[in-house]
């Protein structure tokens, strides 16, 4: 996966600012070991040349079992190759119910008929 990004890529992910390739693997498996059975819903909300942006919300709980639910949006920009070198990622986590959670499919890749985020009225 980190391959997708360009060896000098910048990121900022809430008020966190990470710069480089192995910056953002070490980044990306400190999220995952903290943010547990992760499921995540994007969509697309504009593009433009070499740049995109996306709403998304994903479901997550700690390991102490505490759910959460994560809203943003991401404002991505792609080198000439197609390499991401830039991510701004906005990011609200509201806790929630575990009977509260929307994202139920097994583990790995969101099944291609799950509802959208508009579809579930986020």
């Amino acid at each position: 996966m980190a391959l997708a990004y360009t060896v000098d890529s910048r990121w900022r992910n809430r008020a966190e600012f990470v710069e480089g390739r192995e910056a953002i693997i070490g980044f990306l498996t400190r999220k995952w070991q903290r943010e547990l059975d992760y499921r995540l819903v994007k969509e697309l909300w504009s593009f433009r040349e070499n740049r995109i942006a996306v709403r998304f919300a994903y479901e997550w709980h700690d390991d102490s079992g505490n759910w959460f639910r994560s809203y943003g949006n991401e404002n991505w920009e792609f080198d000439e190759h197609g390499l991401m070198r830039r991510r701004l990622a906005s990011i609200n986590a509201a806790p929630i119910r575990e009977g509260e959670r929307r994202f139920h499919w097994p583990l790995g890749r969101r099944p291609d008929d799950h509802p959208s985020l508009s579809s579930l009225g986020f």
